[in-house]
């Protein structure tokens, strides 16, 4: 076998290589994988084109935190799993040909999924976020922002009962909303119209939950004011290109509950993943239509640009090496 593999490598601001580096080699308790393919996530832009902390050349394979693929060596100590299993996997050097996982990072595919792409860290992402929300059946919940993680959380909470409010900006984004069981639309274009819409649908009250899926100091005021007293603020974007104010006299006035939904907690991340495993194989929820391009590893800076600029009906893209095992 060839000790080397292609990974992407962050060269400068806006720049990615495609390099020959050494092939990684599993330690104890862990496995490589032969990738599959990777989703391409949000987070990856701004660090894509470049922060004042920022250094050069990047890690071979960085930024990949989406893989899939098939193991195809064993570290010292793993019986969990064997060579030829298709596993997604939390790791974060999957533009690469390979990465090398913890096998108490990883998740089994089943039969069910043969064939098909699986970026589990942002599906196990979206229910870890889903659980922290506390969704009831009958409730109404808004949802701001409807892209990969908007579109899922939508299918989640109509699951679950409830009636969901869809707000985004694009057209497309809203019929993706509706495939996925919303209840009623707003196109998010005029702060003062979409409080009069939420406010006409919800008989002034406002909504139980509000889940906030832009990562933008806006969508995060508008969000604060569509929670209804007593409800619970949902922040499922990703703030980490600066500061933010909120308007901490309302949010204390209407004495609402605030979650910031990211998980830290490996365990807690692995669980999110096993559930999206099973609600994928058992056909509960259906991702197929959140991915919609799709590009080879030399083509990764233009999935990282469509990610940014986000074509028409663009939701995700997918970096992919050849046919799936």
């Amino acid at each position: 076998m060839t000790e080397t593999m292609r990974a992407a490598v962050l060269a400068a601001p806006a720049t990615m290589e495609l390099q020959q580096v050494p092939l990684p080699e599993p330690g104890r308790g862990q496995v490589r994988v032969k990738l599959e393919g990777c989703g391409v996530c949000a987070s990856n832009v701004e660090p894509f084109e470049g922060q004042p902390w920022s250094q050069f050349p990047g890690e071979p394979g960085g930024m990949g935190h989406e893989g899939w693929g098939a193991v195809d060596a064993l570290g010292p100590d793993v019986t969990e799993v064997a060579i030829g299993d298709r596993v997604a996997m939390l790791s974060g050097k999957s533009y690469a040909e390979f990465d090398v996982a913890s096998v108490d990072a990883l998740v089994k595919l089943p039969a069910a999924l043969a064939g098909q792409p699986f970026p589990g860290e942002p599906l196990g992402c979206a229910f870890n976020i889903f659980r922290r929300t506390d969704v009831q059946a009958g409730q109404t919940v808004a949802i701001v922002g409807i892209g990969f993680l908007g579109a899922v959380l939508t299918r989640l909470a109509t699951e679950a009962g409830a009636r969901v409010i869809a707000i985004s900006r694009r057209q497309s984004s809203l019929d993706l909303a509706r495939h996925y069981g919303a209840a009623e639309t707003i196109v998010m274009d005029d702060h003062w119209r979409i409080l009069e819409d939420v406010k006409r649908l919800t008989d002034g009250t406002g909504c139980e939950r509000v889940i906030e899926c832009v990562g933008k100091q806006w969508p995060l005021d508008l969000a604060g004011e569509l929670v209804r007293e007593g409800g619970r603020l949902v922040i499922a974007g990703y703030h980490q290109d600066g500061p933010r104010q909120v308007n901490m006299q309302m949010w204390n006035w209407k004495g609402i509950d605030i979650a910031s939904a990211h998980e830290r907690d490996p365990a807690v991340n692995l669980r999110g993943l096993r559930e999206a495993v099973e609600a994928v194989a058992s056909g509960r929820l259906d991702p197929t239509p959140l991915y919609t391009h799709r590009y080879a590893l030399d083509r990764l800076d233009e999935a990282l640009f469509a990610t940014r600029d986000k074509p028409d009906g663009f939701v995700k893209a997918l970096v992919t090496f050849g046919e799936p095992a």
